[in-house]
């Protein structure tokens, strides 16, 4: 398979990069239409068929919110205070502290660095939204169509809540990235459910999962708190359903068939992690005298980058996909290679509050 971006890619010392020039990215962003030919499948079993699903679907109904009256948004969220780590958790504030720039400095730098992730995790909530659309289309079962239409509700109210947030407490969304854009329009356009499910439930929410627990744990403001806590607990669902349904994917699927999922997952995970957030640092480095490249460089030299770069991967997504059996020997020294994967492929685990959710 082809590499994704081919054409956007060079080489930093021995990691290949991408990043898309600032033209190309202005036509991304404006492809607002996407053809995502989909089979529509009638299924006449109103039953249950499968017990796990059925159950993650009642749990589902259970978790509803709401996003405008269970949320406090009179918690004060003070952008002149730290309510994420000055180091480590974000780019910015970690190298501008490391360069010794000021406080006030770092801060803004955290401050705008968190609404440009959340942005983009905005934007992912609504290609969810879109893509669970497409599921209760084509997912074969009755108790696949009832999940799928209960996360579209969830994915709704994340768009809903995430979009709150950024717009009363930071005043700002930040546009989408290009290389996102570009992942999230190949999951919306993948001919089956199969890979859809493959690519958003078990990639993109595995992804999410992880993002939102690491920044659940580090920060110390209430609404920010409480916000992730809530959207990372239907997250972690989402991803079970993803679990469920590949499970038995993977079990019926032929050896070129697996060859074909194995090698899908990689180069979505390779791509992501080949933008190394060049996306984020293109927009906001240059703001506090940053040379993209340059950070890119500064990370890539750390004598433990592997370990620092795969701890996102790691939490859920690799894991994940280690248990489904689509990281084999044959692609496991690739995630490797890139820094996706780090220490045993089975990872550590998760902790119980995603735990909780996820269908073992």
């Amino acid at each position: 398979m082809d590499k994704i971006l081919d054409e956007y890619r060079s080489k930093v010392g021995n990691f290949e990069i991408v990043e898309i020039d600032e033209d190309r990215i202005a036509k991304i962003r404006a492809e607002l239409d996407v053809e995502a030919p989909i089979d529509l499948h009638w299924t006449w079993n109103y039953g249950h068929e499968v017990e796990e699903l059925a159950a993650l679907y009642e749990r589902g109904k259970r978790g509803q919110w709401n996003a405008e009256t269970d949320v406090d948004w009179t918690t004060p969220l003070p952008l002149d205070e730290w309510f994420l780590p000055r180091e480590n958790l974000l780019v910015l504030s970690t190298v501008l502290t490391m360069m010794g720039a000021d406080e006030e400095t770092c801060k803004a730098a955290a401050v705008d660095e968190f609404a440009f992730t959340i942005s983009q995790l905005l934007h992912g909530e609504q290609a969810a939204l879109q893509l669970c659309g497409q599921l209760t289309n084509a997912c074969p079962t009755m108790d696949a169509k009832f999940y799928a239409a209960s996360q579209v509700a969830d994915e709704a109210r994340h768009v809903e809540v995430l979009a709150k947030l950024l717009q009363r407490k930071f005043g700002q969304i930040y546009p989408i990235g290009a290389t996102l854009k570009v992942l999230l329009d190949k999951l919306l356009q993948a001919p089956t459910w199969k890979t859809k499910t493959l690519g958003m439930q078990t990639l993109f929410e595995g992804m999410a999962v992880g993002i939102f627990d690491m920044i659940q744990k580090a920060s110390s403001n209430p609404l920010v708190s409480d916000v992730i806590r809530r959207v990372k607990q239907d997250e972690a669902r989402h991803a079970a359903f993803g679990i469920l349904t590949m499970r038995k994917t993977v079990k019926d699927a032929t050896e070129e068939e697996m060859a074909e999922m194995e090698d899908f997952a990689f180069n979505i995970l390779e791509t992501l992690n080949a933008n190394q957030q060049l996306d984020m640092l293109n927009v906001l480095g240059p703001k506090y005298g940053l040379d993209p490249h340059a950070v890119v460089q500064i990370g890539l030299s750390l004598p433990d980058w592997a370990k620092i770069n795969s701890d996102l991967y790691m939490h859920t997504v690799v894991p994940n996909l280690a248990r489904l059996g689509l990281i084999t020997e044959r692609t496991e020294e690739k995630y490797r290679a890139c820094g996706i994967m780090f220490g045993d492929r089975f990872g550590t685990g998760v902790d119980a509050d995603v735990q909780a959710s996820m269908v073992n």
